[in-house]
Formats: structure tokens, sequence, C-alpha cells
């Protein structure tokens, strides 16, 4: 009886280790046609991996995914449904989204009807060639979309500061990058992860079960 006890002590803390250490997992979904807004990407993500047992994956909305038109990779849409935070990034075209990532999006619609993504951590960026370029309405889509999904999205919380640049758009639903050189300005960088920091903070903070 004293044995089968040990083990079973034994076996609930082995339990207890393997739940307490799993790795939070942050998808990061973004369409980049000159490399900006995948710049911006992979400072997000550095800011994740940068939280303690956080980890990030970007997915490259890509040409070999479409099929007729549409965006068709169910195995890795399944795959950036097993995280547990969703970020996604677009550069802004006239205004909106480019519709390499809108037809992500549209895909998504299969998601929807399940609501597979409900209770999850959510954000947005974009990144323009202009300060102004419009870009509000792709982070407004951006959060929409992640609401008809019953997602949580999470703003940058961050003020201007003009010593580093960090939010020096004045964005305050996602992050916002200008610029039509080759390089994303620094300030930029910074604000991404920054927000990518953020992200995997309130990942770990929030328990979508007790949400329902």
């Amino acid at each position: 009886m004293v044995l089968c006890a040990a083990v079973q002590t034994t076996l609930l803390w082995k339990k207890f280790f393997i739940f307490s250490n799993a790795m939070t997992t942050v998808a990061i979904v973004y369409f980049s046609a000159t490399g900006h807004t995948k710049s911006m990407a992979e400072s997000l993500a550095k800011g994740v991996d940068s939280v303690e047992d956080t980890s990030a994956k970007l997915y490259a909305i890509a040409d070999e995914q479409f099929t007729g038109g549409r965006w068709t990779d169910e195995a890795t849409l399944a795959e950036i449904g097993s995280a547990d935070a969703i970020v996604f990034g677009s550069p802004t075209y006239m205004g909106g989204v480019a519709a390499q990532l809108k037809a992500f999006i549209d895909a998504a619609g299969s998601v929807w009807f399940a609501q597979g993504w409900k209770n999850k951590i959510s954000g947005g960026f974009t990144h323009s060639g202009s300060p102004s370029g419009d870009k509000q309405g792709t982070l407004v889509y951006l959060s929409v979309f992640a609401s008809q999904q019953s997602m949580v999205w999470i703003s940058p919380a961050q003020m201007p500061n003009p010593e580093n640049g960090v939010n020096r758009l004045g964005s305050y639903l996602g992050v916002m990058g200008s610029g039509s050189d080759k390089t994303v300005a620094s300030g930029d960088l910074i604000f991404s992860e920054l927000y990518g920091q953020r992200i995997a903070k309130a990942t770990h903070a929030w328990d979508p079960a007790s949400m329902g």
C-alpha cells in the first residue's frame, strides 16, 4: 500500500511538472511582398521568444498555398489553430489588408463555423509606405475578424517615444510601421518586439477555459 501510494504521488508530480512547463505558443500569420511586414513579424517573434516558456512560429502566406485563387492549405490552418495565440500581419494596400492575407481569412471561415479559435489571444500589425496610408483601416479589419472568431484582441499599450521611435505613428489598436526604404524604421521594429512580449505575457496570464 505504501509503495502504491508512492507511485501515485510520483505520477501526480510528473503530471504537474509537465503541465507547468508546457510551452505557450504564438502563431504569427502574415503576408509580405517587399519584406517590410516580414521584418516586423520577425521582430514580434523575437519579443515572444524573449518571454520564458513561450515560443513563436512564423507562418508566411505563400503562392504555393493557393489553388484557383483561393488559399487552400488545410494542414497549415490546423497547425495555426493549435497555437495559444494568433497574431495577424499585412501590408496596407489601398486602405486595407493585402488580398493574399484576405484569402487566408476567407479560408478561416470554416474555423468560424466551429468557433475553433474562441478565447484565443489575438493581435495585429501592418506597414505602409507613407506615415498614414490609412493603416487604421487594416487594423480595424483585423480586429473585427478576430472578434468574429470570438478571440481576445490585445492592444500594444505603448505611448509614443521620440527617443527610440516606438509608436511614432500613434497607433493604439495594433502596431504600425511606415517607410518606403528597403529597411523598416528601427522604432517600428522595437515597437513590434515589445508587442510580441505583451502578446506572450497576456497569453500566459489568460485562462481561456474559465470563459467557457
